[in-house]
């Protein structure tokens, strides 16, 4: 989603992996315990987990994930030269992003600068 960065990653985890730094690693051939809720408030993991295993998901998730769809929606429109796109994308990305705001859900997300590196590139500002 986010390109140049998602391609670097990937390049330095298949190099681990061809140098073996993953092998013998605590937990090897286990799956992952993705139960493991210490970042959650006390007060919030049951009623996280009874939403887990109901297969819901909180709203604010579902707000961040369209954030992300429509941050790369616009990045890709921009890096294309589609103007028309790009901008409905940011129009409703700036729509989204001030209703969470309004409700009191914290944005600081690399995503955004990397809009704003795509905005400065593709015009030619510092």
């Amino acid at each position: 989603m986010f390109g140049a960065l998602d391609d670097l990653i990937e390049r330095r985890i298949k190099s681990a992996q061809a140098e073996g730094q993953f092998d013998g690693l605590p937990g090897e051939g286990r799956p992952l315990d993705l139960d493991d809720d210490r970042l959650v408030p006390e007060d919030l993991r049951v009623a996280y987990r009874v939403l887990r295993n109901a297969g819901l998901v909180p709203p604010e998730v579902i707000k961040r994930r369209e954030l992300a769809q429509l941050r790369a929606a616009a990045v890709d429109a921009l890096a294309q030269g589609d103007e028309a796109s790009e901008k409905q994308a940011r129009r409703r990305l700036m729509a989204l992003t001030l209703a969470l705001e309004a409700r009191g859900v914290e944005l600081s997300d690399p995503g955004l600068h990397e809009y704003a590196g795509a905005i400065r590139a593709r015009y030619g500002a510092g």
